[in-house]
């Protein structure tokens, strides 16, 4: 189980603790998280898991992932594992691993037992005429011409609907409540509908499948759910929630709690328009790691602890709003500082030739592992005359306060010397092409050395020795267009061929590294080899969230 502050409250757990002073469902707490299996997970559900699995540890109750599988027109197995590993992944166990589908044959009979109270009917109107009896907000819906059928007609034709006897669309059972309803979900809603396909689990077994809003509530009460964690947009699903188990005589049937979905700038938290995405080709997949899936999340680097911080600190709350994704950003990089060891990268090269260094000399500069911590101790790096660095890190006519390299400026180049920038070679076109630089031997790092200061530092690599890899730089998948509305980036992803000191050969995929002075990024898992190292940012290093 994940380590979570056992200690944090709020609103749904004050409830709780509510219900356990009344007794309400003894001391049983109960909760589930139940996906449907029709996308991949996003950050949003990463809430929702945290929030139940969490909910269950802290009162020592139980926790079930069930899979919501009433559609299956829109779910694949695929889905199935993705959501189960996903859950793991970020640390949790469920009690029971469960499925809608299990639960069929008796949300069939439920079905049954309304139709003989005499409060569902089986009603032939097309979904156009359908829309068009329900009324509005302002003006009551009106009745189905078919809401006056007999109980005994009703039980004959539900029966053969269920034998395959109708078409898709053909005819479908509705809920007898209330057509002039205030909440316009209470207006006779659909409870079942024909859908002539194949499902994961049960196959060819039912051409009759329940809607969701009359398969939740009873889900819940088989498992003995006590309380029903949801996001906001069910509040208005409620009332039905409570009358379809008031009508079937639950006893102590589970509570309905609701809150606040995760809604992340830059990004977007609709499965339909990321299932779009993926389909149309304008990310590689579920796990691009520009997704907000938790699979693309995964990919990206992101660790399962800084998803568990993320969601600790946005709380629960009762009403929706907009969280920065930079708050995001700020946890990952909070988890990694002391986790990963820095490599030296130079993205954009720009060579240093050191005319008073020895051609035929190599040395091993020893230089830290992590600034942060340490016991990750020390790794030796080649340099040798001919050097890469930032083509950013000069300057030839330098801005205020640059202290970077620039004609007959000194800067210590990181782990070795003091270098003096002398001469600056050019092409015909007049661009940058290669800078002459000297060395002070007296300056060594680690020697000792207090004969004078420099205020710039800079990293660097071996261009002997440099191994050339692979950085696939991410911006935001989303962006505000002129009107305002948001669209996807079409420079959400930059691939640069990059230096990087040798050691990097030794990388694994998911590998995490700070990359000196860029930010942190991991080895792909899917396009990392032993020949081509494929690295992905997962952020840079500096942080626009503020406490």
């Amino acid at each position: 189980m994940a380590e979570l502050n056992e200690n944090a409250s709020n609103f749904i757990h004050n409830i709780i603790d509510k219900d356990l002073e009344d007794q309400v469902y003894g001391t049983r707490v109960h909760t589930r998280f139940p996906p449907e299996p029709n996308g991949y997970l996003h950050i949003g559900h990463a809430k929702s898991i945290c929030l139940n699995f969490s909910t269950a540890k802290k009162y020592s109750g139980k926790c079930n992932l069930r899979f919501d599988d009433t559609n299956p027109v829109k779910e694949d197995t695929e889905y199935v594992d993705s959501i189960q590993a996903d859950v793991k992944w970020l640390g949790f166990e469920w009690d029971q691993l469960l499925y809608a589908s299990d639960y069929f044959d008796r949300m069939y009979e439920c079905a049954i037992d309304l139709i003989k109270k005499g409060k569902a009917y089986v009603c032939d109107l097309n979904a156009e005429e359908m829309k068009a009896y329900r009324g509005t907000l302002k003006e009551p819906g009106k009745e189905s011409p078919y809401r006056s059928r007999t109980i005994e007609d009703n039980l004959q034709i539900f029966e053969e609907m269920r034998q395959g006897k109708y078409g898709d669309g053909e005819k479908v059972l509705r809920a007898k409540i209330d057509m002039a309803s205030p909440n316009i979900n209470m207006r006779d809603p659909v409870i079942y509908r024909i859908a002539h396909t194949i499902h994961h689990n049960t196959g060819d077994k039912w051409c009759i499948y329940p809607m969701y809003d009359f398969a939740h509530p009873i889900e819940d009460a088989i498992e003995g759910i006590t309380h029903s964690i949801c996001t906001l947009e069910f509040e208005d699903h409620r009332p039905l929630y409570d009358w379809v188990l008031r009508e079937l005589e639950w006893v102590n049937p589970p509570k309905q709690i609701e809150f606040a979905r995760l809604n992340l700038t830059n990004t977007v938290m609709s499965k339909r328009y990321l299932k779009a995405l993926v389909d149309n080709g304008d990310v590689e997949d579920w796990d691009d790691p520009r997704m907000p899936t938790i699979a693309g999340l995964r990919r990206r680097g992101f660790t399962p602890e800084s998803i568990r911080d993320f969601c600790e600190r946005i709380g629960v709350a009762k009403a929706n709003s907009t969280v920065e994704i930079s708050l995001l950003e700020h946890c990952i990089r909070e988890d990694l500082k002391t986790k990963v060891e820095s490599r030296m990268v130079v993205m954009d090269p720009l060579k240093v030739v050191i005319t008073n260094y020895p051609e035929d000399l190599t040395e091993e500069m020893v230089i830290e592992n992590s600034r942060e911590d340490e016991s990750k101790g020390v790794r030796k790096v080649p340099f040798s005359r001919e050097l890469y660095v930032e083509r950013d890190d000069f300057m030839e006519v330098p801005a205020k306060k640059y202290f970077r390299l620039f004609p007959g400026n000194e800067v210590r180049f990181k782990g070795a010397y003091f270098l003096t920038c002398n001469e600056v070679i050019k092409d015909n076109n007049g661009n940058v092409i290669e800078l002459r630089c000297t060395y002070d031997p007296e300056t060594k790092s680690g020697s000792g050395f207090e004969g004078r200061k420099v205020k710039g530092t800079i990293h660097w690599v071996d261009a002997k020795t440099a191994e050339k890899i692979q950085v696939r730089v991410y911006s935001y998948l989303m962006v505000e267009d002129e009107n305002g509305e948001n669209v996807m980036n079409p420079n959400s992803l930059t691939v640069k061929e990059a230096y990087a000191e040798p050691a990097i050969k030794q990388t694994q995929p998911g590998e995490r590294f700070q990359f000196f002075r860029h930010g942190y990024y991991i080895a792909d898992e899917k396009l990392t080899t032993n020949d081509q190292k494929v690295f992905n940012q997962i952020v840079d290093l500096k942080s626009s969230w503020k406490k």
